[in-house]
């Protein structure tokens, strides 16, 4: 057994390191413009978690993490500086002022840098109820790890050997201060529960696995049925078969589904823009899906997972469209990138928060009638996307449907073709959303993808 540190979490006491963390903020901010500083912003943040792992029975490791970190930036005129450290004694924060002061005296000019515009900061901070923090020991932690992998073990003897399951819980507070007055408090929770299966004996062994992950621990599955569901996914990729190279409909599973609007969030970025590294560039406003798509940004949701009242920049948050009609209505932009393209920023600073892809169909089991026959995939390997062209090559397994029934796992193959044209060409998506991501999707039906197999 590894065993690393262990410990408990104390009393809630959140407010009130909120209130030391926004405190430093306050006078950092105060040295900065001691220093010469025209402008200055602070982020600190503290995050405290509890994560163990066992394997085959035994306690692999129990991790008790406590970490915090404070980042200084400060603008002379457009001359940018910034320095960071983790130790809160009062000589070492003077010191890491002083550092990122010296360093914007010594940097060029930029005509995009600076805060974002002072009209723009949040005012109104609601409850998004984000904080639910689970007091967990490690011995309970490892009780609930340890049930979770006896249960998928236990569910069918095929099942040979396993790489083990976790269970973490972590909190984490932050505050972003700025020399417009803005000062932004918030607290935010996440917990986790896993396991990992290995089937069958030899070349014909298979993995796979189930997690839960929410904010609140009520919103987890129960451990033993997330074994179970780890068994059952384990056991389907028994004898799996490959393909003959053509043109197929394929069903994007949701868990995988959400990856390719992660690309589109990629290309329609800020940085890849200003860049010139994007495939979609000068896109807004253009057809990018059929008509009826849409994609919806929801940072205000109350318990989502990307909930906040104000982005990385301290600017207000607010419902908006990111796909409308099939539509690309915006850029993903904070203020400099947005100044860099001559654009506001879209309060993104940061990266987006809750995004909601409308769905158009059922469930998988009606999404894969409706295909009929075609290619279900549930898992993707490699990073074989081009960000510039659009290009899409992909590892893959998954399972070929006929007749809308799941009737072989598949493996080994190739799914390829290019995201500008997929988009376009998706038929469906289905209303069987996986909630362990800030990306809401049901499962996503492409039309058509060149699949490569070994047949």
């Amino acid at each position: 057994m590894n065993t690393i540190t262990t410990g408990t979490f104390a009393a809630d006491d959140s407010l009130q390191r909120l209130e030391h963390l926004a405190g430093i903020s306050q006078r950092l901010l105060e040295k900065a413009r001691a220093l010469g500083a025209s402008q200055a912003e602070v982020s600190c943040s503290e995050d405290r978690g509890l994560d163990v792992n066992v394997r085959l029975g035994e306690v692999e490791t129990v991790e008790s993490t406590h970490d915090r970190g404070i980042a200084v930036t400060v603008y002379f005129g457009q001359r940018k500086g910034s320095a960071s450290t983790a130790d809160l004694q009062e000589g070492s924060l003077e010191a890491t002022v002083a550092q990122a002061c010296a360093i914007a005296r010594h940097t060029e000019d930029d005509a995009a840098a600076g805060l974002a515009d002072a009209a723009l900061m949040a005012r109104d901070f609601p409850d998004l109820d984000t904080w639910h923090p689970w007091s967990l020991d490690a011995h309970d932690a490892v009780e609930l790890a340890l049930a979770c992998e006896a249960a998928g073990r236990g569910a069918d003897p095929r099942i040979a050997n396993s790489d083990g399951a976790s269970v973490a819980t972590a909190q984490s507070l932050s505050v972003y201060a700025n020399s417009h007055g803005f000062i932004g408090r918030e607290r935010s929770s996440h917990h986790s529960i896993g396991c990992a299966l290995i089937a069958g004996q030899g070349d014909g062994m298979q993995r796979d696995g189930w997690y839960s992950s929410a904010i609140a621990r009520a919103d987890l599955q129960d451990p033993q049925a997330i074994g179970r569901r780890a068994a059952e996914r384990t056991l389907a990729r028994l004898q799996p078969r490959s393909l003959a190279t053509g043109q197929v409909p394929v069903l994007f599973a949701a868990e995988v589904a959400r990856s390719l609007v992660g690309y589109l969030l990629s290309a329609v970025s800020g940085g890849a823009l200003y860049r010139r590294a994007s495939f979609l560039l000068d896109s807004a406003g253009t057809q990018l899906f059929p008509e009826w798509f849409g994609i919806d940004e929801r940072p205000l949701l109350r318990r989502g997972l990307r909930s906040s009242a104000f982005d990385g920049e301290g600017v207000a948050t607010r419902d908006s469209a990111l796909v409308s009609g099939g539509v690309l209505q915006r850029y993903i932009l904070g203020s400099y990138s947005a100044r860099r393209l001559g654009l506001q920023t879209t309060a993104n600073a940061g990266g987006v928060h809750n995004l909601a892809v409308a769905a158009n169909a059922g469930d998988l089991r009606s999404m894969l009638s409706g295909m009929g026959s075609g290619l279900l995939v549930t898992e993707l390997m490699g990073q074989g996307v081009n960000g510039v062209t659009g290009d899409y090559s992909r590892g893959a397994s998954g399972f070929w449907v006929e007749n809308g029934q799941i009737a072989w796992p598949v493996d080994g193959i190739t799914i390829a073709g290019n995201l500008k044209q997929m988009f376009a060409s998706i038929e469906a998506v289905g209303s069987d959303v996986d909630p362990r991501s800030h990306i809401s999707t049901g499962s996503i039906l492409v039309g058509r993808m060149t699949v490569a197999g070994d047949e």
